[in-house]
């Protein structure tokens, strides 16, 4: 995730190596939060990046000035600032446009955990209004922008998000799911099979980011999975949020590791948009690709939206790669997920319909 290139001069002990450019603007929304501390701290140390706002509500519980005041004194060349709105005041995305204006990579992840008693239908509710807001303001402040949303459900609060830009003129490939912890913890799993150091494994996870919509492509793994473990690895990987809020009594969820698995993709983007062609995993509108994702094996779905590897550019979302061949496991599995996400899709468009 880090490079040598981007540590400090201090930590390389060489004052004159070549270091990269600043000259991104990097917005963290919900940047006050448990994943968007640890989320503002790493792309603050991505040398690349010039300015990092971090925005957040008045009452949250850890005010966004005393987070951006503690990493101004990072020694990395990033300025940061914060934005604080209220939620109850008029005009929520007007308080927002000042912070997001000029922003290349907005990273959200904003929203409310689901509570005991809270029904799915209310987390969406709430969070995809939180979520429009944030995605109303860009489409105004910084269109040309890519919106990387880390907001529950992300099946279906991508798609609606999408579905807004495209009835503003924009292109939906502007916002993208952050879907790489999958892959992040996938990685890590296998290369506690296989013995591999954890940066040789690269495992494709595709179809969506909750449940059973989770694919992990494990006969796409090289030395391959033992065909013994890859039905128990797969359910783990499904349900490995799960295992983190249990190890933390309840008291916590995945916010470090959802944190590096979005800088991970923060930094992906930027690597794109300095001109750096960069691939990684991402829940994206397919668009005109729709038919080349998974030839012959997603017949009788609509699949608008899609986990899959895409190709990041000077624009953001430039292509996305088919998922390739796969076991017979995985077909069955690929027909699970896609009937579950089919489902989650369409309430996001649903909800997208009744904002216009």
């Amino acid at each position: 995730l880090f490079s040598p290139q981007h540590q400090s001069s201090s930590t390389m002990g060489n004052q004159g190596a070549k270091r990269a450019e600043p000259r991104f603007k990097v917005v963290i929304c919900g940047g006050a939060g448990g994943i968007g501390q640890p989320l503002s701290l790493l792309m603050c140390l991505d040398e690349r990046v010039k300015e990092v706002v971090v925005q957040d509500v008045t009452m949250a519980m850890v005010p966004a000035a005393g987070v951006a005041a503690d990493l101004a004194h990072l020694e990395t060349p990033a300025k940061v600032s914060h934005c604080a709105i209220d939620p109850n005041a008029p005009d929520v995305p007007g308080q927002l446009k000042p912070a997001l204006a000029g922003a290349h990579l907005v990273l959200v992840p904003a929203g409310v955990p689901r509570k005991p008693g809270m029904s799915r239908d209310d987390l969406f509710s709430i969070n995809a209004n939180i979520a429009r807001d944030i995605v109303l303001a860009c489409s105004e402040a910084c269109p040309e922008a890519v919106v990387a949303l880390i907001v529950n459900p992300v099946n279906s609060i991508v798609p609606a998000m999408c579905e807004i830009y495209k009835s503003k003129g924009i292109s939906p490939r502007k916002i993208v799911g952050v879907t790489t912890l999958d892959v992040v913890r996938a990685n890590k799993f296998v290369s506690e099979i296989n013995g591999k150091h954890v940066g040789d494994v690269a495992v494709p996870v595709v179809g969506g980011h909750a449940g059973k919509t989770i694919l992990p492509l494990l006969s796409q793994v090289t030395p391959p999975v033992p065909d013994g473990k890859i039905r128990s690895l797969d359910q783990r990987i499904q349900d490995a949020g799960t295992e983190v809020v249990d190890a933390k009594g309840g008291k916590g969820s995945a916010t470090l590791s959802m944190a590096y698995a979005g800088a991970r993709l923060g930094k992906a983007v930027l690597s794109g948009l300095e001109g750096k062609p960069t691939e990684e995993y991402a829940y994206v509108a397919l668009l005109e690709d729709a038919g080349n994702i998974a030839p012959g094996v997603l017949k009788g779905f609509k699949m608008p939206y899609f986990t899959t590897k895409v190709k990041f550019g000077k624009t953001g979302v430039e292509g996305v790669l088919p998922i390739g061949k796969l076991s017979n496991h995985e077909r069955t599995r690929l027909d699970e997920a896609a009937t579950q996400l089919q489902i989650e899709i369409e309430k996001g468009i649903q909800y997208a319909s009744k904002q216009r």
